[in-house]
């Protein structure tokens, strides 16, 4: 986004828009389980993983009591655990 498109936002429309894309690409990838992380990882630097450590990180910047398995159900849509048993090749 350019600067000049960003002066047109609110900081509270910006955070909207940005939440927004962070669940569309979170209910992408739920979709996509046939994608492994070592895929996402080879191709685009980050997978699954990256992105529930960065939720907590953020969580815990704001004093937010998440734990790092509650962050990975986030962006799993489902315990680790399970998500690994049922499609982790």
């Amino acid at each position: 986004m350019t600067s000049e498109t960003n002066s047109q936002l609110t900081t509270e429309q910006t955070t909207e828009l940005e939440a927004a894309a962070f669940r569309s690409l979170v209910a992408h990838l739920r979709e996509r389980k046939d994608v492994q992380n070592l895929d996402l990882m080879n191709l685009a630097g980050f997978c699954r993983n990256c992105l529930s450590r960065w939720y907590h990180e953020a969580a815990q910047a704001r004093g937010l009591a998440l734990s790092n398995e509650q962050a990975r159900e986030i962006v799993y849509g489902m315990p680790y655990s399970e998500w690994k048993a049922q499609h982790q090749k």
